[in-house]
This record gives structure tokens, sequence and C-alpha cells, in this order.
């Protein structure tokens, strides 16, 4: 299965939102209804394929339906080396397993989350950092979800 848009996602079960940085993966789940996403796990990076591993166990204990994978977009709107990176990883994924996966502009997500955990959790720097990447695939999702509640029909 290709990348799909947003609104092709499997209609039901839950999504996997995931943060892809340099070191980590940040894992977020939603529940199966899709109301809510909330952080699941930290990956660390090393092979990928032992990464893909790790992931398809989370997403089979979960039943997970589809994956977002957010898109760092540049402010203007265009697309640099993490995108093609996180694209790049997102046909890796779809090479070994059929899963639906779908992009959404994470612009602003660990910002926000290490905002929100500055000043709403009051979280120490030590421990925001090892929060900060699974918070914000739980970030991505919920906007995803969001959007597709929203969407029409």
């Amino acid at each position: 299965m290709p990348v799909v848009d947003l609104a092709d996602l499997p209609p039901q079960g839950a999504l996997f939102g995931l943060d892809l940085g340099e070191k980590t993966i940040g894992v977020g789940v939603s529940d199966s209804t899709r109301l809510i996403a909330s952080p699941l796990e930290l990956i660390r990076k090393s092979k990928f394929t032992t990464e893909a591993e790790r992931l398809f166990r989370l997403m089979d204990e979960r039943r997970a339906a589809g994956v977002v994978i957010g898109l760092p977009v540049n402010m203007d709107g265009t697309e640099g080396p993490r995108c093609q990176s996180n694209r790049a990883f997102a046909r890796n994924l779809i090479r070994l397993r059929d899963v639906p996966i779908a992009f959404w502009d994470e612009r602003m997500s660990s910002m926000a989350v290490n905002r929100m955990l500055i000043d709403e959790a009051d979280v120490t720097r030590a421990r925001r950092a090892e929060l900060v990447d699974k918070a914000a695939a739980a970030w991505i999702l919920q906007g995803a979800l969001d959007r597709l509640r929203n969407l029409p029909g």
C-alpha cells in the first residue's frame, strides 16, 4: 500500500503517530475510537529493521489500522532534507509491511510540547528530554485525529 491521504486511512481502529528524530522515534497511539492520542514509547534509533520490528510489535499489540508520520515542513511551506528522510522512512516501512501511512504537518509540535511541559507540567529539563519526542508523536497524531473528525462525509 502506498502512502495515502489522511482521509484515506482505514476508517476504524487505533492509529499510531510517529515523531522521527535524529536519535529517537517518538511513538504515540490513539484509542480505538480515535478521540485521543497518548504518548506510548520512545524507540532509540539503531538499525532500521530493529526499529521497524519494535514498531510492528507495538502496532500488533494494539491492532493498529495505520500510521501518521510527522512531516517537518519548513515555516515557508517547503520541504527540506528531514522531510525527505521521513518520506524515505515511510517507503522503507511499506516495503516491510503493507501498512497505510499518512503524513501530518508537524511544524511547531516539539516547540509546543516543550512549552506545555515547562508551563503546565513543570517538568525538569532532564525529564523533558525523555518525554518530548513521545509527547510530540501524540501531539502530531492528535492534530490528525482532530482533522479526521472534521472531514466532510
